[in-house]
């Protein structure tokens, strides 16, 4: 075990580690200047296990039922080989669906408890040489549909282990990542904080996909953009596939996945005691934690689960209404002096002065609004 490994160890307490996928990494991108949350994913900390222990338990996260309905509407659309997933995706991308296809379960060895470190290593291996024997595709190659591949990708100078549903290639001469979720499609229309969650994941796992094509001496171009996006339809369980372009998507990662500290960085600015055991005393805990800068956003509400901790941290600060909000404020960090400024203060640093104007300007529209005077 490498120092850094032991001291990542050393921070969740010596239990297992929590491992990234696509949505923790989806949203660790989101926030690339939150230290607090990229020390904790590094160390795989137990963030709910935190939350809970510190007074701030986290209010989001999918329910038994919801990811039970999942993962059977994933073995619904897989069964028979993929046959009608195959039909789904070859229509979407215009080809011919009745052609012949070869199907591989690359996870077919880790069914069960989740794999180990060793295991994972295999798999991995294992997905990379049956994905760069797949391309390139010659023209009288069969399809070929890979089930739950094991991908890598580096964040924050770790290495990251990820699995998409599917990576359909020789399809329309390209590789596809093929994501199913079980949000419906209602009328032609999905949930749109939905898809673009789905859009952000999918672009993890095409990225990372892209960079294992490469490493093997292909072109990455041959992974499409165009991921595949597989629902139910309407309120039924027929499956419906469609097409969402993640290029968009893919620049932000990459651009956010370049901008984040490497671990190593992150661990020398720890506090020696530093700890994110949920087994320690919750006031150490609290400590622990603060001493670790956070950029908290209302965004963080629905990506982190210690949001509401960071919330209560912040209550005072004006970063806590929101990024539109503390950039149009100047750099006035606190609400305190936002309420100074307004009521004619002078602003304690040069770059304040405009907000001051411009707080003072709505301090005055305020006042003849509630006297019942036009503006």
């Amino acid at each position: 075990m490498t120092s850094t490994a032991r001291r990542l160890a050393e921070i969740r307490g010596g239990g297992a580690p929590r491992r990234h996928n696509a949505r923790t990494i989806a949203a660790l991108t989101g926030n690339p200047g939150c230290d607090r949350r990229a020390v904790l994913d590094s160390a795989g900390a137990d963030k709910p296990g935190l939350a809970e222990r510190v007074g701030f338990p986290a209010r989001f996260g999918q329910s038994r039922f919801a990811i039970t309905r999942g993962n059977a509407f994933e073995a619904q659309v897989k069964a028979d080989g993929g046959a009608e997933l195959l039909r789904l995706v070859a229509e979407r991308l215009g080809v011919d669906p009745t052609g012949p296809a070869t199907w591989t379960d690359l996870g077919a060895e880790d069914r069960g408890d989740p794999p180990d470190a060793t295991g994972q290593l295999g798999r991995a291996a294992r997905s990379r040489a049956a994905l760069a024997a797949a391309a390139p595709a010659g023209a009288d190659d069969p399809a070929a549909l890979f089930d739950h591949p094991l991908l890598g990708l580096d964040v924050a100078g770790q290495r990251v282990h990820l699995e998409p549903d599917l990576v359909a290639a020789r399809l329309a001469g390209r590789f596809h990542v093929v994501e199913i979720k079980s949000f419906p499609v209602i009328d032609g229309q999905a949930d749109p904080g939905k898809v673009a969650a789905a859009a952000i994941q999918s672009a993890v796992y095409v990225l990372a996909l892209r960079e294992l094509l490469a490493a093997e001496g292909h072109d990455a171009a041959l992974v499409s953009s165009d991921v595949v996006l597989v629902c139910p339809r309407d309120f039924a369980n027929r499956p419906v596939a469609s097409l969402v372009d993640v290029r968009k998507q893919l620049l932000v990662l990459r651009r956010q996945l370049d901008r984040m500290a490497r671990v190593d960085d992150l661990l020398a600015r720890l506090p020696a005691d530093f700890t994110a055991d949920p087994s320690t005393d919750p006031e150490r805990l609290r400590r622990s934690l603060t001493s670790v800068p956070a950029r908290y956003a209302p965004d963080c509400l629905a990506a982190c689960e210690l949001a509401y901790f960071c919330r209560h941290e912040t209550r005072a600060e004006t970063a806590a209404l929101g990024r539109p909000v503390r950039e149009a404020l100047g750099g006035v960090a606190t609400v305190a002096e936002v309420l100074a400024l307004a009521a004619g203060s002078d602003p304690g640093a040069p770059g304040q002065a405009e907000a001051a104007a411009l707080l003072r300007a709505a301090a005055r529209l305020r006042a003849d609004a509630l006297a019942g005077q036009p503006a």
